[in-house]
């Protein structure tokens, strides 16, 4: 018997879903905003210092704002609806943000392992230590609350850009915990290649976090499948709706920035009329969707036959 091809009536592919990319922007805009506030604040701490150890520090919350300027624009990009030479949108330019942020990254750690090492060469002692650090640690606390907001809206939406602005955030507050940490301790000791050698220690940690950031965002290009907690909701509902009559095959997930696709092909005795077909696949998208809100489901009818005769 022919294969039977029923098409499910299903929202537009890649169209915005609630608290999408769009909605999204505000938080791109928070960062760009803090980034402007700490680049100052550790600027200055710099400034009053002369401590390469804070001029590392500043110079990655530079990073920070070149990287909440892409997240802006992607953000902005993945939010544009299907097109006619896009049918499942422009959810990948949030991929192509954390990627672009993690070269940002490795600029940066390159620029702040050139300075550490020319200080290391030629140490210098440091001027108005404590109110330079208390600058600092302003600019730190800043960072790390507006991180926690975009790593939790990141999570919450599922948007990877947000996600990574928010780990990078993060990241940069622990960095400047270590940077205070040894500018407090060259002040202390009189040491002074130790600052120096906090600001090498910066560099390579950014690297690292450059690194995961262009690993994921290459990884999700290549049509990543959905996470293991996903996909075990996904297996879930498909063993809830088996049966004798009803069985699934071809399986199939992928992400794309803020839109998550499924497809699958749904077996019905070859007996049945296209339209009781239909009311399975109707059942079987509701079930998907209500589990995984905002998830598209593609799923095509194939004939089910018992044995070798049919």
């Amino acid at each position: 018997m022919a294969q039977l091809v029923k098409p499910i009536a299903f929202p537009r592919v890649g169209a915005e879903p609630p608290g999408g990319p769009a909605a999204l922007t505000k938080f791109a805009w928070l960062s760009i905003a803090a980034a402007v506030v700490t680049i100052a604040l550790k600027s200055g701490a710099y400034l009053l210092t002369g401590s390469v150890g804070l001029l590392s520090d500043a110079a990655e919350s530079g990073v920070n704002l070149l990287a909440a300027v892409v997240a802006l624009a992607a953000l902005t990009v993945a939010a544009k609806p299907a097109d006619h030479n896009h049918d499942y949108g422009h959810g990948k330019a949030e991929y192509l943000s954390a990627g672009a942020e993690g070269l940002m990254i490795f600029v940066a750690a390159g620029v702040i392992l050139a300075t550490s090492i020319q200080r290391f060469l030629h140490p210098a002692a440091l001027e108005s230590v404590g109110l330079g650090l208390a600058i600092s640690t302003l600019a730190s606390v800043v960072n790390g609350v507006v991180g926690v907001v975009m790593l939790r809206a990141g999570r919450a939406h599922r948007s990877v850009t947000l996600t990574a602005d928010g780990k990078h955030l993060l990241t940069d507050v622990w960095t400047s915990v270590g940077v205070i940490i040894g500018v407090l301790l060259v002040a202390v000791t009189g040491w002074q290649r130790l600052d120096p050698i906090v600001a090498a220690l910066v560099g390579v940690n950014i690297l690292v976090t450059g690194y995961r950031l262009v690993s994921q965002s290459i990884t999700s290009l290549l049509d990543a499948a959905f996470t293991a907690s996903d996909l075990d909701t996904v297996t879930g509902v498909l063993d809830g709706l088996r049966t004798d009559q009803v069985a699934f095959t071809a399986l199939r997930t992928r992400q794309s920035g803020h839109y998550r696709f499924i497809s699958l092909g749904v077996q019905v005795p070859g007996t049945w009329i296209i339209d009781h077909g239909d009311q399975v696949t109707q059942t079987i998208t509701t079930a998907l969707t209500t589990a995984l809100p905002g998830v598209e489901v593609q799923t095509w009818l194939t004939p089910r036959r018992s044995g070798p005769g049919g």
